[in-house]
């Protein structure tokens, strides 16, 4: 059958399975649009209030439902709107389909209204894109997009589509759904070398990351741990693999990590990496990184292996395979003098933890106990992502959706949208008065679709990480970081339409979850919190595991 270029965008589209797109309109994009108008009972078109807002949505419903997610763009400022979105799906390894439009192929070159080589502007922070300079490509380019977004190592891929190729026509021919390719399997030499390894250790630690969580290894993680008797932590990527009630699990290590997950990682003899890429976050100073401790790093993407620290097994292979052959491989061990380190470095932790005062981690445990398993726990960046990541309870897998390797502040409320569409569950953001004010325009979608979210803002008036840092190392120079706006989000919750509540302190914060929790469209909570409030332990800049700040040392150096 002869279809127009855009009828080929969306019968493709329908033919990999997509039933939901974010983005916004304009003007070389309109031909798009106009056939998604004839589908609309077949795909669903979420409008964002800026087309940043719409790839994070589509990032967040790729991190929730292992769906690639789409976004849709018009050229111009609509596409390098999308670039901060992109590139924080492109650091996090998160399938996602970018579709944008430009100008006719006759224009491009001649600096045509709204004409920009978004291709060229992707090209480091995509998997791979596509300019499409002839219809008959174009379907074949969609699928070819889709398969390198979700095989291997997963990522964004952007289709820039000329508007002549939206109304030009050819024939359609139908094809099947997709299927990844599948990593390869390691070879028995390298299960086996792994299993010798194991053999001699005395001190195993795990660690794994996004890449145990795309390839769904929780299980075999768990399974191993026990077998050999090690302790696993994780990366923040890792975060909601495996419950965090586990007796086996540490928590997250690296710069904000759990002090015992940390440390224990530093004085182990043997470390199993899994689907981790060792960023400097979770390194410190790389040559003195677990630097009594051999290394086993098993990954899905070959150039990870070996990038950033040096590794005695490197084996790049399908991580759930590799991990299922090697607990066949292993012998069962028990290591009472590994157990009881792990335990003193437990109480150590939880000593410092006995105030309950503290009010952040007050706050996300009465959110972890009244929210349900299935939650979806979003964060923007910054002292709140990190406390989170210290101390909510993760009970199920991909419930946890915040931004890693670039950082994105005004990242969360858009990701914990498109999660609620992924999924038809509750969404809770937890965020900063900071990065709120990146993003609170998206209030307007999360209203107009009465999406189920509850945004709990920790409002101490300050940029809290960057003035922690002033703190500890730049002698209280509080430059640029108290921002002390005279935002009210209650009122601003309201005109947006919807509820706003306030709380001056955990009690508070106990009754106004309560209420917004239970509502069924989406709602603001105000919380008080000091400005002086720290995230703790933390990593020196170029420190090591072995020199954490913890809580007397930070108390020293505040003064």
């Amino acid at each position: 059958m002869k279809l127009t270029g855009a009828q080929i965008v969306i019968e493709t589209l329908l033919e990999q399975g997509v039933d939901t797109v974010f983005g916004f309109p304009g003007a070389t994009v309109i031909d798009i649009y106009d056939k998604l108008f004839d589908c609309k009972d077949k795909i669903r078109h979420v409008l964002a209030a800026h087309e940043q807002g719409a790839a994070h949505a589509a990032d967040g419903y790729a991190r929730a439902s292992g769906k690639p997610g789409v976004v849709i763009a018009t050229s111009g400022p609509g596409a390098t709107n999308l670039v901060t979105g992109i590139a924080t799906a492109f650091l996090d390894s998160v399938p996602m389909i970018a579709i944008t439009g430009n100008v006719s192929n006759s224009m491009i070159g001649r600096d045509a209204f709204q004409e920009i080589d978004i291709t060229g502007v992707t090209l480091p922070i995509t998997k791979h894109n596509f300019f499409v300079r002839d219809i008959k490509v174009l379907a074949d380019t969609i699928r070819e997009a889709f398969k390198i977004a979700t095989s291997g190592r997963p990522g964004p891929v952007l289709i820039d589509i000329p508007n002549d190729i939206q109304t030009d026509t050819c024939e359609f021919k139908p094809a099947r759904k997709i299927v990844p390719a599948k990593p390869s399997k390691a070879d028995d030499s390298m299960v086996a070398k792994a299993a010798e390894m194991i053999a001699e250790c005395k001190r195993p630690y795990i660690y794994f990351g996004g890449g145990a969580v795309r390839a769904g290894a929780g299980k075999e993680i768990l399974a191993l741990a026990e077998k050999i008797d090690a302790f696993v932590g994780c990366s923040m990527m890792g975060l909601s693999e495996i419950p965090s009630s586990n007796p086996r699990f540490l928590g997250m290590q690296g710069m904000h990590g759990h002090f015992a997950s940390s440390v224990a990682l530093a004085k182990s003899d043997l470390m199993i990496a899994v689907g981790v890429r060792f960023s400097d976050r979770a390194t410190g100073k790389t040559d003195r990184y677990a630097l009594n401790s051999k290394k086993i790093h098993v990954d899905a993407d070959f150039a990870e292996i070996g990038k950033n620290v040096s590794v005695n097994l490197g084996v790049c292979c399908d991580v759930k395979d590799f991990l299922a052959r090697l607990i066949d491989a292993v012998s069962e061990k028990k290591l009472p003098d590994w157990e009881e380190k792990i335990k003193s470095l437990r109480e150590r932790e939880s000593d410092a933890y006995d105030d309950d005062t503290f009010v952040p981690r007050e706050v996300i445990l009465e959110i972890a106990s009244k929210a349900s398993a299935d939650t979806r726990i979003a964060t923007d960046v910054g002292q709140h992502q990190m406390w989170t990541a210290q101390f909510y309870n993760f009970r199920k897998k991909h419930t946890w959706l915040s931004s890693g390797g670039l950082g994105t502040m005004g990242f969360g409320l858009g990701a914990a949208i498109g999660s609620t569409f992924a999924t038809g569950k509750r969404a809770v953001l937890i965020t900063g008065d900071g990065s709120f004010g990146m993003s609170l325009n998206e209030l307007a979608t999360a209203v107009t679709y009465k999406v189920p979210v509850t945004i709990v803002v920790f409002n101490n008036r300050t940029l809290g990480m960057v003035r922690q840092w002033q703190t500890l190392f730049y002698d209280k120079r509080y430059s640029g970081t108290d921002i002390d706006r005279s935002t009210d989000f209650v009122k601003l919750a309201e005109a947006f339409g919807a509820k706003g509540f306030r709380a001056d302190d955990v009690d508070g914060f106990r009754k106004a979850f309560d209420e917004a929790y239970a509502y069924e469209g989406p709602s603001v909570i105000d919380v008080k919190i000091d400005p002086d409030a720290m995230v703790l332990p933390m990593l020196r800049p170029g420190g090591t595991f072995e020199n954490l700040v913890t809580w007397k040392e930070a108390e020293n150096e505040e003064g």
